[in-house]
């Protein structure tokens, strides 16, 4: 069991993640499992947040005003479910998402979203800074192919579990999909 009200957090599931820009993408079981994620979420009445990447970059699919910069239709927010608009990787840098999560009294978070090696990772390491019980939903989040500084390419599948496995413990834990809905109250 979650030991508090679990907010579920989705990152940048945004149109601008399919835009051939990012590379490889590894985990496409990633939206379906959001979705359930999402159901047993809303069916249960329990707090979603909705962060949406409004990048500064004219360059970036993610650009505020651009089809990117929507939802997926997947995970498109319903009534009542705050958006929080961050302009960083870190979701809580230059937000209200803090705010947010005070007014709902969440301590615990369950995070799904992309990229896990970026925006992810930066918004999971934060909030177990800031003290929040976190569990990553390691079969909905998603990773790209990633070349490292000497030029070896990493497949999106290896930098997903080397992500995942580096979170796990101090920062989070990981549990596939159908574990984080057998905790849910």
């Amino acid at each position: 069991m979650i030991s508090s009200t679990p907010a579920l957090l989705i990152i940048d599931m945004q149109k601008a993640i399919d835009d051939p820009k990012w590379g490889r993408r590894g985990q496409p079981q990633t939206e379906a499992n959001l979705q359930r994620l999402l159901e047993a979420w809303r069916e249960r009445r329990l707090p979603v947040v909705h962060i949406r990447h409004d990048s500064i970059d004219p360059q970036s699919p993610y650009r505020a005003g651009t089809d990117g910069n929507e939802f997926k239709a997947e995970v498109e927010p319903q009534v009542g479910e705050p958006v929080v608009d961050k302009r960083t990787n870190n979701a809580f840098i230059g937000t209200d998402l803090m705010d947010v999560l005070d007014e709902l009294q969440i301590r615990s978070l369950v995070v799904g979203g992309v990229l896990l090696e970026n925006s992810v990772d930066a918004t999971v390491r934060m909030a177990a800074n800031l003290g929040f019980e976190v569990i990553v939903a390691e079969d909905a989040v998603a990773s790209t192919d990633r070349t490292d500084l000497q030029g070896r390419l990493w497949s999106a599948e290896d930098v997903h579990a080397l992500s995942l496995a580096v979170l796990q413990g101090e920062y989070a834990q990981v549990k596939n999909t159908e574990t984080v809905i057998g905790l849910l109250p």
